[in-house]
């Protein structure tokens, strides 16, 4: 028998809720809410003051209007008090105009004179009349006999200033409570369509923010942003992200590396942390298109750029700096390779002249001829390391002299070369002097009487490298634009990049502090001058400084 179907939801189960937009909302209608009780207490409690104190001056002015009547003052002096008199029949007549819930007039004993009910004519008042009586007046809310009022006492003088009574009026305060509790109503009114054009506000802006959240749960955004900076920091890419007016965003572990960077940069405009070059430009986007390239430091980067909603922009970066030193092994290779062929076939030429020789017993032939061809490869070693102390740096233009001549091209060492053994980054210098060989060898190919010709002279601590070749040349207006990233005149190798050893020779002398120029020689072709003000540490004492 199959089980009966059942609903995978448990009971529903009020509390808060989970998305951004229920909590916006409920968040705002409270403090909305709460906003408009205590704007509503607040107008409230002066208003009750405000009528209370408006009562007792009216009933003051009614009570300072009465005293200021000409017979009253006469009549308490000459008459005698009673229901009939004159006193109460001006008092009543003033009570019943002014609307007020009495009109008491007592003389200086503080016996009424006059009263709303008739039977209490004759008595004493129930409160005391004393600060009137001594010339004062008087606005208060009390309660006496016929219940809570607000009152005006005043005094009342006899045409010589002489005080000869006192005048009371009061106010029913019930009236008085009646006028606030008739505000209310008007009152809630206003604040209830406050309260609903608030909501109706409040609703609109969580909606929104529902669209732009995509009505995630805080706990959701929570888990996205972390899953955000884990996956940003763990990729081998760089990323940085920038705002609309070019500040740094965001910048990731590996495009802190790339650029040289540390977290501090994040909040800060590009061209304050990175010094002004082709990386700059790319960054912010004034150098269009797709896998540009840039040198920062050593390092080759492929960056692609693409815009946000918000003007702003991420930038990937990618290091290729190993596959560009793998790119040039790669072309080094080929050419070795084709070298070693024709080698080959001028080994097998100079094998089969000596076994000629032999043959025909020109035994003294076949030495001589030997010895010369072994001499001219020898004589060429012992020159470069006799002027040349540094190893890496001599193995390197040997290596690069074979090169050339299986091209047809001349290598030889500019008259006065001397460099000591005392170079402090070889493999640095190693990478300037191949990339300005390979490129005057490059030049120089194919170019009647081809040679290059490379100069090194040491003075102090700084190093001149001076490379001629006898190529084409370049022209005047192109000297600035040949040390540009991805600026070559020459096809694309099999690694599909070209235009980076210029710049990479630029950014390594102007790490120590150098530079790098280009101009014509006299004969044709292109010398490019390279000065390396700390590219030789100090001379050892024991050698006294010699070279």
């Amino acid at each position: 028998m199959n089980a009966p179907p059942h609903s995978d939801r448990g009971p529903r189960r009020f509390g808060w809720p989970q998305r951004v937009f229920s909590q916006v909302l409920l968040m705002q209608l409270a403090i909305i809410t709460g906003v408009t009780v205590l704007v509503t207490g607040l107008f409230l409690a002066p208003l009750s003051a405000q009528l209370d104190d408006e009562a007792m001056r009216r009933a003051l002015a009614i009570a300072q209007s009465t005293a200021a009547q000409p017979g009253i003052a006469e009549d308490l002096r000459t008459t005698e008090p009673s229901a009939l008199g004159p006193v109460q029949s001006a008092a009543e007549e003033i009570r019943r105009a002014t609307g007020a819930e009495y009109v008491v007039v007592m003389d200086r004993r503080g016996v009424r004179w006059s009263h709303p009910e008739a039977d209490r004519i004759g008595e004493v008042v129930s409160t005391d009349p004393g600060d009137a009586l001594r010339g004062r007046e008087v606005m208060e809310i009390d309660s006496g006999t016929l219940g809570r009022s607000a009152r005006g006492k005043v005094p009342l003088r006899a045409p010589g200033d002489e005080v000869v009574g006192a005048v009371s009026v009061g106010i029913e305060y019930d009236s008085v409570r009646a006028r606030l509790l008739g505000a209310i109503p008007g009152l809630l009114a206003y604040a209830g369509t406050a309260l609903a054009v608030g909501a109706l506000a409040a609703y609109l802006i969580s909606r929104r923010l529902q669209r732009q959240t995509h009505d995630l749960a805080f706990s959701d955004i929570s888990a996205l942003l972390t899953e955000r900076e884990a996956m940003l920091h763990s990729i081998r890419e760089g990323v940085v992200a920038l705002d609309g007016t070019g500040r740094i965003r965001l910048l990731n572990d590996e495009a802190q590396r790339l650029l040289g960077l540390g977290p501090e940069a994040a909040g800060r405009p590009l061209e304050e942390v990175l010094d002004p070059g082709r990386t700059v430009d790319v960054l912010a986007g004034r150098v269009v298109g797709d896998d540009l390239l840039a040198v920062q430091g050593s390092r080759v980067l492929l960056a692609n750029r693409m815009e946000t909603d918000d003007g702003g922009a991420v930038v990937t970066l990618r290091d290729r700096t190993e596959l560009e030193h793998l790119g040039r092994e790669l072309d080094s290779t080929t050419g070795l390779i084709d070298a070693l062929r024709a080698q080959d076939h001028e080994h097998a030429n100079r094998l089969h002249t000596l076994l000629g020789l032999l043959e025909l017993e020109m035994h003294e032939d076949a030495m001589e001829f030997v010895t010369e061809v072994v001499g001219v490869h020898r004589a060429t070693a012992e020159q470069v390391t006799e002027k040349v102390r540094d190893p890496l740096l001599a193995a390197l233009l040997v290596g690069k002299a074979t090169v050339a001549a299986e091209r047809g091209v001349s290598l030889r060492l500019a008259p006065g070369t001397l460099l000591p053994d005392r170079v402090v980054d070889p493999r640095g210098l190693v990478t300037v002097v191949g990339n300005l060989v390979d490129n005057a060898t490059d030049a120089a190919a194919g170019s009647q009487d081809a040679r290059i010709e490379v100069g090194l002279r040491a003075e102090g601590r700084t190093v001149e490298l001076r490379v001629r070749d006898s190529g084409p040349g370049i022209a005047p207006e192109q000297h600035a634009s040949i040390f540009t990233e991805g600026w070559s005149t020459k096809d694309l190798p099999a690694h599909g990049k070209r235009g980076l050893g210029l710049p990479l020779v630029r950014r390594l002398a102007e790490r120590q502090g150098g530079s790098v120029t280009v101009s014509g020689a006299d004969e044709g072709g292109a010398v490019f001058t390279v000065v390396l003000p700390e590219a030789l540490g100090a001379a050892s004492p024991t050698t006294g400084g010699k070279q």
